[in-house]
């Protein structure tokens, strides 16, 4: 069993304080593979802060386990674009090779074989996490390898280099992918205009957000610099769940100093000392290229105290490590992992501009969206607001992968049509389109004309293609499963609500369902939408709803009968109730909604 040494160790990388937590339990994962009974205890001692809440943040994060999950762990990305490569029966495979029962640990402890959510290599899928190492483009032979290394007890370090190669797939290039180095040149533009200079610019451009919901920029800038607190702080998301989603990892490997450079940009204008990189588990092969980048900006004047020379000017980033949620992709979720908590997220108002980390003034903003402004800063607003449309300023990247011969991202000014895209990308027979991941739009051939832009189809920038093969039905079964996991549990109407989904399309691919239950989806939406908490639950039904609005017949084909008789009368149980209290109003009577 780990000793107390072994503790101070990887307590000795963090502050002794509660918002630790993640990333010390993230570290001793990390050493030991699950977190030990003794160890959760003395964490909770050495941080000051009660048990129940060390085991609850174990409980929720994916990633984190309380019991050994063997000395290899491989996580297979479940995502529809990985199904649809074959990623089940190359796990089927590997759990034959290895004589193991998916979901369980092999008997000597050495392995276990289970599924995770999209691991944001949705180009270059199948894909695996061995150990939380991505390996990507997974086939038969690969398959047989791993099998042979594990049986072997090769430490995943001594596995083949080729295997974790995972490429950027960069295929148009716009503005803001073919901006070159730039270390500094935007900070020190931001320099020359000042706080309220990099603010006034930002709204001459018209910057929306890049996570989906657009929220202006400059507005949330000035919103932040101006409220009262006795601090202030720059958060970058980095924590792209979303499944079909990858721009931002390929963003942090090529573009690290852009998005450092426009946090900085965000201390500059709102008057922050501290920022946080929020960098999702999934992509924790990046941390070390990361923390060195920031260590060569730190070595330039770049970060750190009186920065540039400019005294007062004081801002450093630390990177703060996700454990496998999905949900922490939301601000205020975000912030509460930040804050070493499960990520739950927080009800809303007060918003993360007044009351965010520390319950201090706090920017939250995606990786796209610090890079945009970084630009910004550095040429000003108007050639900026010169690209797009009226509504979307500027350029957008795109997450493009399915059914398409070259997947990977693309940059365009928005307002580009869907149908553009999938030329240059080489879509063929396409007969649908997920836009913005499970939590957009699914669009049929018919509007394959519209315009990727907030004024039209807004996205945070994943695209799933699916061809005249693909049976959609499969698709919105795999998304169901996927909310269904990824619920944080908080509210009852999501926790209940995505469970019942997932048991309704399981029902019915099981070929027992019947007309009843696709009005059942549609009654659960309207649920959802009316009172889950966050945005996970009021969107969990869309890509089934969208599915079958557009394609009802490939739902219907696998129901038992499209008749259907209720076996018990609910209503007319009711009527000895209704002849005892005197009604037979409309509100007494059980109604079946249109």
């Amino acid at each position: 069993m780990p000793s107390a040494v072994d503790l101070d160790t990887l307590l000795a990388r963090h502050p002794r304080r509660p918002e630790s937590l993640l990333q010390v339990l993230c570290d001793i994962q990390a050493v030991h593979n699950h977190i030990p009974a003794d160890l959760a205890v003395q964490v909770a001692e050495a941080l000051a802060i009660p048990l129940a809440r060390v085991r609850g943040v174990i409980g929720f994060y994916s990633f984190l386990c309380s019991e050994p999950a063997g000395r290899f762990r491989l996580l297979f990305s479940d995502d529809i674009t990985d199904r649809m490569a074959g990623s089940q029966a190359l796990m089927s495979a590997l759990c034959g090779r290895l004589w193991l029962e998916p979901g369980k640990v092999s008997e000597d402890g050495l392995v276990s074989v289970t599924t995770t959510s999209c691991i944001g290599m949705c180009d270059q899928g199948p894909a695996l996490l061995a150990n939380g190492w991505p390996i990507t483009r997974l086939s038969p032979r690969r398959i047989d390898t791993i099998a042979d290394l594990i049986r072997a007890e090769a430490p995943v370090a001594d596995w083949p280099a080729e295997f974790f190669r995972v490429a950027d797939h960069i295929r148009r290039r716009d503005r803001l992918l073919n901006s070159g180095p730039m270390v500094g040149a935007a900070l020190a533009a931001g320099l020359a205009r000042g706080p309220e200079g990099v603010i006034v610019q930002l709204e001459r451009a018209s910057l929306r957000g890049r996570g989906g919901a657009g929220f202006p920029t400059g507005r949330k800038w000035r919103a932040c610099r101006e409220a009262p607190g006795d601090a202030r702080y720059v958060v970058g998301n980095a924590d792209e769940g979303e499944p079909g989603t990858f721009k931002d990892r390929v963003l942090l490997t090529r573009h690290a100093d852009l998005l450092f450079e426009g946090m900085t940009v965000c201390a500059l204008a709102i008057g922050a000392r501290q920022g946080f990189l929020y960098l999702r588990g999934e992509y924790r092969y990046l941390l070390e290229p990361l923390q060195a980048i920031l260590a060569q900006r730190r070595a330039a004047g770049l970060l750190g105290a009186a920065i540039q020379g400019r005294a007062g000017f004081d801002f450093d980033i630390a990177i703060h490590l996700g454990a496998g949620a999905y949900i922490c992709g939301e601000e205020s979720a975000l912030i509460e992992s930040l804050e070493g908590k499960r990520g739950i997220p927080r009800n809303r108002p007060p918003f993360p501009v007044t009351h965010g980390y520390r319950q201090q003034p706090t920017v939250v903003d995606n990786v796209e969206t610090f890079c945009a402004a970084a630009l910004i800063a550095l040429s000003g607003g108007d050639g900026y607001r010169a690209i797009g449309t009226e509504q979307s300023s500027g350029t957008k990247v795109l997450s493009v992968s399915g059914d398409c011969a070259r997947p990977g991202i693309y940059e365009y000014p928005f307002g580009v049509t869907v149908r553009q895209v999938l030329t240059d990308c080489g879509a063929t027979d396409s007969q649908a389109v997920q836009v913005g991941g499970p939590s957009g739009a699914c669009i049929g051939a018919d509007e394959f004309d519209r315009r990727l832009c907030f004024e039209d189809l807004a996205s945070a920038g994943a695209l799933v293609i699916f061809d005249g093969r693909r049976d959609l039905f499969e698709a919105a079964h795999n998304f169901t499963e996927f909310f269904a996991r990824e619920s944080c549990g908080f509210c009852t109407p999501c926790r209940v609500g995505t469970a019942m989904l997932q048991d309704i399309m399981a029902k019915i691919a099981a070929g027992h369902g019947t007309r009843h239950e696709l009005d059942q989806i549609a009654q659960l939406a309207r649920v959802l939408q009316q009172s889950a908490h966050c945005g996970l639950g009021h969107s969990a039904c869309n890509p089934t709803l969208d599915m079958l609005k557009r394609f009802r017949p490939t739902f219907e084909r696998r129901l038992k009968t499209l008749d259907f008789e209720p076996a018990f009368d609910l209503d007319g149980a009711l009527a000895r109730a209704r002849a005892m209290t005197g009604r037979d109003d409309a509100g007494a009577h059980i109604r079946s909604e249109p």
